[in-house]
């Protein structure tokens, strides 16, 4: 809104392509979020777009940056869980732990503090602190039988970082309540179960042995077409009136052929007076 109208409706026109693509297509979106930066970096909006864009094609530095703009600009602190993450992909956890007991995330929304914890819990397993990253993830909303959005990943990091630990028996029962979380199936935590569980998904068409044609048989087939298609020209076209029909040659190929329907021409007895009587006429 603080944009004229033309400008505004440009710099809309490229938010909307990031969006469609950042997931199908990211480094496609981070693009879009370019020329949207250049042409607004003032408004918040397009900053957090393009670290969104940045953050997607693992730039972490740039995502950071344009993150901590976009803070600067509205005072909200709702992105601090994916800022904490970019200090993860910058190979920093110990900064992003250190996040996590700061006091924005008391500021944040269940939704953020899931988030938060997911990430915090990411940093732990980056250090090699497996049971320590357990404990993190162990929380009221992990217990909760209520299914959120934030339930399926909250389900699956605690079960990956079972199974990391080793813990087999307690990473198959929680896969297992990742998938009854996941209505949409945007996780492979049945894929993990299924794996668990000794279960091989084999492509049907592997392994499958090549139909072998009998290229004899194909040739007497080609034959039998050729001889009943050649017969039904005969019975289609022959005319006895027509001086330059010619009866069509049988081949070898016809031969071998049990042809069942034959032609058979009854000749007229008055037809054929008729004809003698007009060719001593003429």
């Amino acid at each position: 809104m603080s944009l004229p109208k033309g400008l505004a409706e440009e710099v809309s026109k490229n938010l909307v392509m990031v969006a469609r693509l950042i997931d199908e297509d990211p480094e496609q979106a981070y693009a879009y979020s370019r020329i949207a930066l250049r042409l607004a970096s003032r408004v918040a909006a397009v900053r957090e777009a393009a670290g969104f864009a940045a953050y997607a094609t693992q730039k972490y530095s740039e995502a950071l940056a344009e993150f901590r703009a976009a803070k600067r600009m509205t005072g909200s602190v709702e992105l601090w869980p994916v800022m904490a993450d970019c200090e993860r992909g910058l190979g920093r956890p110990e900064r992003a732990l250190a996040m996590a007991g700061e006091p924005e995330v008391q500021k944040l929304d269940k939704a953020g503090q899931v988030e938060m914890r997911l990430v915090a819990a990411g940093a732990r397993r980056d250090m090699g602190q497996l049971e320590a990253a357990i404990v993190t993830l162990q929380s009221p909303e992990l217990a909760s039988h209520s299914i959120q959005p934030w339930t399926a990943r909250l389900r699956y990091a605690y079960a990956d970082a079972l199974l990391a630990a080793g813990r087999e028996d307690e990473a198959r029962e929680w896969f297992a309540k990742t998938v009854e979380a996941d209505k949409d199936g945007s996780m492979d935590a049945s894929d993990r179960l299924a794996e668990l569980d000794g279960v091989e998904f084999v492509d049907a068409l592997v392994g499958d042995e090549p139909v072998e044609i009998d290229d004899e048989d194909d040739e007497q087939d080609d034959a039998e077409v050729a001889a009943a298609e050649r017969a039904s020209d005969q019975a289609e076209y022959y005319d006895e009136d027509d001086e330059e029909y010619e009866p069509l040659e049988r081949s070898e190929a016809d031969a071998d052929v049990d042809v069942t329907d034959e032609i058979v021409v009854v000749e007229d007895e008055d037809r054929d007076d008729e004809q003698d009587q007009a060719r001593d006429k003429g």
